[in-house]
């Protein structure tokens, strides 16, 4: 992954979704380590201590533990948590945003509903 450097959104949120996508992805499993901050930033090419910061913030919502001397591990749940607070935060958000687009644009509800099953069929 490449870090969006033109992003709005830090580099250190950035790192911190790579790490949840690659959870989701079961790249990661429950308790096993993660990169050190230290190999996160030579990985991608920033500095250790914003890498720490998107480690922090995984671990303050308890999606890595800390063992000390040992490093960052993934949190027996985190698979889980992740998916619960993307579906709460993100999809809402998205849909929030969708509907409000939608209601500029005249769509009607039954356009709408189409029009999201059309892109699920695509998906396929």
């Amino acid at each position: 992954m490449d870090l969006n450097t033109d992003s709005t959104k830090p580099i250190y949120m950035q790192i911190a979704e790579w790490i949840e996508n690659e959870i989701i992805a079961d790249r990661f499993l429950s308790d096993e380590k993660v990169y050190s901050q230290y190999q996160l930033a030579e990985l991608f090419n920033i500095n250790p201590a914003t890498a720490a910061k998107g480690l922090t913030i995984l671990v303050e919502e308890q999606i890595l533990y800390k063992k000390r001397g040992l490093g960052m591990f993934v949190a027996p749940e985190a698979k889980n948590m992740i998916l619960e607070k993307r579906r709460n935060e993100t999809l809402t958000r998205m849909a929030r945003e969708l509907v409000h687009e939608a209601r500029r644009l005249s769509v009607t509800e039954e356009e709408l509903i189409q029009l999201i099953k059309k892109c699920e069929e695509e998906q396929k």
